[in-house]
Parts: structure tokens; sequence; C-alpha cells
């Protein structure tokens, strides 16, 4: 079990500093979706697929739509909360009092995730259902954040090395725990825990503190839209996974999560851009 926590946590570290690198060179709109497609959600369901019984996976992997619902309301905190800082003039004191706002919000709306899914497996609803209705949630928020979508200026600076590796420390940790928590026999906390905002956090951090708020903000919607696309690899592994087994329902979920939500969700936000420069224009 430890050995499956590490590996994973540790493949999860290596992919997870991609997305920074993305969101810096292709800007926040582009960079935001290409640099959500999934990645970390790979190893972390695959440790739980070998570290757990089948029902316990399909109720991990039903989990974590809802979180990503959760943690587009943390991407949503970086898009709305800056603007009520303004006039601060440090901007890391801007930073750490929106790190512990968001950090706060993801946990209590975790808990009251957890126990609402907690209801529902009580109530006997199937775990493909809080999946879809999960998966539903965080497509209306992810659209209604890109429908008017502001500036997503590319990076003028280069992110700081020591940013990157701890963005991917982070992210390592945060799956590592995850796969090691699902073999306790605890799959909703780990179903959860595996969505933990770790690349959101460090992404959002990293970009703050090396380009400004600017690009970070302009990231947090399509971030938000994209991520949607590891909800419906996780939807798709409960099918997948049993039927195919673990290897083959891996390219099963992950090609099925970018050809039919992270080509779209691509294609929506560049046309919503266009509306956008067609409206500012007039």
């Amino acid at each position: 079990m430890f050995q499956d926590a590490l590996i994973a946590g540790l493949f999860a570290g290596v992919v997870a500093i991609s997305v920074t690198l993305l969101v810096e060179k292709l800007g926040g709109a582009i960079g935001g979706i290409l640099g959500t497609i999934p990645t970390t959600i790979v190893p972390a369901s695959i440790g739980v697929a070998l570290a757990t019984d089948i029902v316990d996976f399909r109720m991990s992997m039903a989990v974590v739509p809802l979180g990503m619902l959760i943690n587009g309301i943390f991407l949503a905190n970086w898009k709305i909360l800056p603007t009520y800082f303004n006039h601060t003039e440090n901007k890391y004191t801007t930073l750490i009092i929106i790190i512990f706002i968001s950090l706060f919000i993801w946990l209590f709306c975790g808990l009251i995730i957890l126990n609402l899914i907690n209801l529902a497996s009580i109530a006997g609803i199937p775990p493909l259902i809080i999946g879809l209705i999960g998966l539903l949630l965080v497509a209306i928020l992810g659209i209604t954040m890109c429908w008017h979508i502001g500036p997503t200026p590319s990076s003028k600076n280069k992110v700081n090395i020591y940013v990157l590796l701890s963005r991917g420390m982070m992210a390592a940790f945060a799956i590592g725990i995850a796969v090691w928590i699902s073999g306790l026999g605890y799959p909703l906390i780990a179903g959860l825990a595996t969505v933990f905002p770790a690349i959101f956090l460090t992404s959002m951090v990293a970009l703050w503190i090396s380009q400004g708020p600017s690009v970070p903000m302009g990231a947090a919607g399509p971030m938000m839209l994209g991520g949607a696309s590891v909800a419906l690899y996780s939807i798709i592994a409960i099918w997948s996974f049993p039927m195919f087994g673990i290897f083959q329902g891996t390219l099963l979920a992950w090609a099925g999560s970018i050809i039919f939500w992270s080509f779209p969700s691509f294609q929506f936000v560049r046309w919503r851009q266009r509306k956008s420069k067609i409206i500012d224009f007039q």
C-alpha cells in the first residue's frame, strides 16, 4: 500500500509542474484549459484501484466530480477576491489573505459534500448518479465563470524554479496521502483527497508571485471549466476500470475526458474570447 502511494505521488508531482509552465507560455485561457487535462487523477485512480475493492473504488471516483465542484468554488475566490484588494499596496499580504480564505472555504465545502454523499449513499443512490450530478454542477459553474471572460494575459516573467519544485512536491504529497487513505478503508475521504487543490493552489501562488494578480485571475475561469475533465475522467473510470481492467480502463477514461470535455472546453473559451473582443471593440 505504501509503495502504491509513493509511486502515485511521485508521478503526480512530475506531471503537476507542467500546468504552471503552460499558463506562463500560452496565457490564462489556453493554458488554463490545456493545463487541467486529467493528470494527477490518473496515478491517483490507479493507486486507489490497486489499494481497494471495486465498491470502494467506485465510491471514491464518485466523490471526485463534487470535489471538482469545490475546486471550482476555490478558483472563483481567486477571480473575485482580488477585486476587493485593489488598494492594497503589498501584493504578498493580499496573497496570504486569499490563500487562507480560499482554503477555509474549500475545507468547509468539503465537509458539507462528504456528509451529503454519505447520506446519498445510505439512501441507495448509485455512485454513477452522484458523479453525474457533480459533473453537471461543476459544468454550470465553469461555463458561468467563462461566459464573460476577462483578460487572460500570458506571463512576462519566468516562474521561479523553487516555486515549480514546491508545486510538484505539494501535488505529490496530496495524491500519495489520498492513495494511502484509500487503502485504510475510507473511500469518501480518499476521493476528496485526490482532488485537493494542490495544483490549483500552487499554480495561483506561483503565477501571482512571478506575474502579479492579473495572470492567475485570468486563468481561474478557464482552469475551472477545464478542470471538469477530471470529473468526467472519474465518471468514465467508474465504468471502464471494472469492465476493461486498470490499463485499458485508464486509457479510455483519459482519452474520453479529453475528447468529450477538454477539446470542447477549449473551443468554448476561444469562442467567448472572440465575443468579448467584439463587445469591447463596439
